[in-house]
């Protein structure tokens, strides 16, 4: 959605919304009225809105954003707007869908509609592992959701327990989990037959108390917490 839109609730302090209600309609100076989900899970707004139902022009599509096209959520990765010497401009974008994980190339004619898919993030922490179910806990009312381990992908390498993550909803489904960007993980073994003059650099192979195998520096020993980088799986320095 372009920008922001501020919106207000007539003299009551606070918004008390029956526990049936699932949606609220606001109006908005710049855009029709929309209908803002909330959550039946904690009868509250989510955490954090990472988009609303409502359309938008493709000329405001940029990266992060979240449509839906042909019946699923997308996130768009990069655009490009483009505006040719002949002909209409267009936005090109490359987006990837939530559900399957699947990313492709699509092109948007500037100035159509496109609807922004309803996605929503909840924190909620990491407890243990049930089998081939990851188990997350809902801080403030303990309530649990289960995550099959073939829809997690390769996330799970640094996953570990006690860690607070976000979970993504569209339409009362979990879509896909965001890791912190950074994550603090134990050194449980390296090859102690690596070795090399630490102060001209080098690195080795690290095993983390989560299984993954991370490049280290040489200087990094078994026992020792290093900070990692989940987007990119690289050493950043050492806790």
């Amino acid at each position: 959605m372009a920008g922001r839109a501020a919106f207000s609730v007539s003299s009551s302090p606070s918004l008390c919304i029956p526990y049936s209600t699932t949606s609220l309609s606001l109006s908005f100076s710049n855009r029709s009225a929309l209908s803002v989900r909330i959550s039946p899970r904690t009868n509250k707004f989510p955490v954090e809105f990472v988009g609303v139902c409502c359309s938008l022009s493709a000329n405001d599509i940029k990266a992060g954003t979240n449509i839906e096209v042909d019946g699923a959520p997308w996130r768009v990765l990069e655009f490009l707007h483009v505006k040719p010497g002949k002909g209409a401009a267009f936005v090109r974008t490359k987006i990837r869908n939530y559900v399957n994980g699947s990313t492709v190339e699509r092109t948007f004619r500037a100035g159509i509609s496109v609807e922004e898919a309803n996605v929503f993030k909840e924190t909620k922490q990491f407890t243990y592992k049930d089998g081939s179910q990851f188990v997350f806990m809902d801080l403030s009312t303990y309530e649990e959701t289960r995550l099959n381990e073939s829809d997690m992908g390769d996330k799970t390498r640094w996953l570990k327990e006690g860690m607070e993550c976000s979970l993504l909803y569209w339409k009362d489904k979990v879509i896909d989990f965001e890791l912190p960007n950074t994550v603090t993980l134990k050194v449980v073994d390296v090859d102690p037959g690596l070795r090399g003059d630490t102060a001209q650099g080098g690195s080795k192979p690290a095993t983390v108390e989560t299984g993954a195998v991370v490049t280290v520096p040489l200087f990094v020993n078994i026992g020792e917490e290093i900070l990692v980088d989940t987007r990119t799986g690289m050493y950043m320095n050492r806790a």
